[in-house]
């Protein structure tokens, strides 16, 4: 996963931030998440073609806490994961087109290989480490801010 350090106390001062920093904070390398329970911003790694996504966080051994991926496809669609040579405890964090949360799979557990089905169509998916989606409040209904999420997104980039 890079060189991204973050460390817990600025995860949370970034979760306590949010408005204009986050509209001009809107990059590739970052997402931004809000909700009701406030935002956070993350640094990810974008995994947009095929080859990406099929490697996804297999191999990885540890990931900083302010860290994660971005799958993004390029419509939405019925999407299942599934944890195969991952190392790490994920949450999966899956939006629609427009980058709203539709379901929070938390803690999915290493090397298993049941399929982790979106439920519904989605076009992004988020993972980051198992369990900081309930620590941080990341539910159903939350919005992602990302570059990536183009058309008509619910926090688009300014």
């Amino acid at each position: 996963m890079g060189s991204c350090n973050f460390s817990l106390l600025t995860l949370l001062a970034a979760a306590l931030a949010g408005g204009p920093l986050a509209a001009q904070s809107c990059r590739d390398d970052a997402i931004w998440l809000r909700g009701d329970w406030g935002s956070v911003r993350l640094s990810v790694e974008v995994a947009d073609d095929a080859a990406e996504r099929a490697q996804g966080l297999m191999h990885v051994e540890q990931m900083p806490p302010g860290a994660g991926m971005l799958f993004v496809y390029e419509a939405e669609r019925p999407t299942a994961f599934w944890m195969k040579n991952t190392l790490i405890p994920l949450d999966m964090i899956f939006a629609d087109a427009q980058g709203r949360v539709v379901k929070v799979h938390p803690m999915a557990i290493p090397h298993d290989e049941t399929p982790i089905p979106s439920g519904e169509p989605v076009q992004y998916v988020l993972e980051i480490n198992g369990g900081m989606a309930a620590q941080l409040g990341i539910a159903e209904g939350s919005e992602m801010m990302h570059p990536a999420i183009s058309g008509d997104p619910v926090w688009p980039c300014e």
